[in-house]
């Protein structure tokens, strides 16, 4: 069983920066990275990053979110600047084995909130 632990989350301001961890409990997955889901909303992807470095971004957090990981730790990270009051979301951890893979892994979720 995988299981994907987040960290970070929490409430900033307007402008502030948070960053988020998510640690795998096994190595070798391929793709991980940060969805997130507002009330009332789909859930979205937010950014992606194979275990290369090859990166993908939704385009409303281009320029302000940086998305990484550490392989030797099987940890991604997502660290977030310049937060907007629309950031504000559950953001979910999630990885696979390659990038053609139909199913992920989760995470529990962590509450990202921007106070305007």
């Amino acid at each position: 069983q995988v299981q994907l632990v987040e960290s970070g989350g929490g409430l900033v301001q307007a402008g502030g920066s948070l960053r988020l961890s998510c640690a795998a409990s096994i190595s070798r997955l391929n793709v991980m990275g940060w969805y997130r889901q507002a009330p009332g909303k789909q859930r979205e992807l937010v950014a992606d990053i194979r275990s290369g470095g090859i990166t993908n971004y939704a385009d409303s957090v281009k320029g302000r979110f940086t998305i990484s990981r550490d392989n030797a730790k099987n940890t991604v990270y997502l660290q977030m600047n310049s937060l907007k009051s629309e950031d504000t979301a559950v953001y979910y951890c999630a990885a696979k084995w390659t990038y053609s893979s139909k199913s992920s892994y989760w995470g529990q979720g962590t509450q990202v909130t921007v106070s305007s």
